[in-house]
């Protein structure tokens, strides 16, 4: 390992700090393959530079009702740790997950056209 690249511990040490805690996933992969902690970081740093044009409470949500969205609770209970490191509002919170399920709403509807099409010709 390179003097540049931190180790695992001090990784955890970050995620801890950003988020509450380890999530579990995290840490059992650490165990199978650290390669996969260093990837996640190199991937979480691609989907949130620094230097991006969002904040990190806006950032947060976002992640926050994909996660939702997308059935991930290791995410959303991870997410949720760091709403809470970050303090964000209860009513932003409550509101991204609204945003979420309309998401999901708006694509069942948009997936029955088909059906709508059957039953306008029956």
């Amino acid at each position: 390992m390179s003097a540049e690249m931190p180790t695992v511990e001090q990784v955890f040490a970050k995620i801890a700090e950003m988020m509450g805690r380890v999530p579990a996933p995290i840490e059992k992969a650490a165990k199978v393959d650290q390669s996969l902690v260093y990837e996640h970081l190199r991937s979480r740093a691609y989907a949130m530079p620094p230097e991006g044009a969002l904040d990190e409470e806006t950032r947060t949500l976002i992640y926050l009702a994909v996660a939702l969205a997308c059935g991930s609770p290791a995410c959303v209970e991870a997410w949720a740790g760091r709403v809470k490191v970050l303090k964000i509002a209860p009513a932003k919170v409550l509101e991204a997950l609204h945003i979420a399920r309309f998401a999901l709403a708006t694509k069942v509807v948009s997936q029955a056209g088909p059906l709508f099409e059957a039953l306008l010709k029956a």
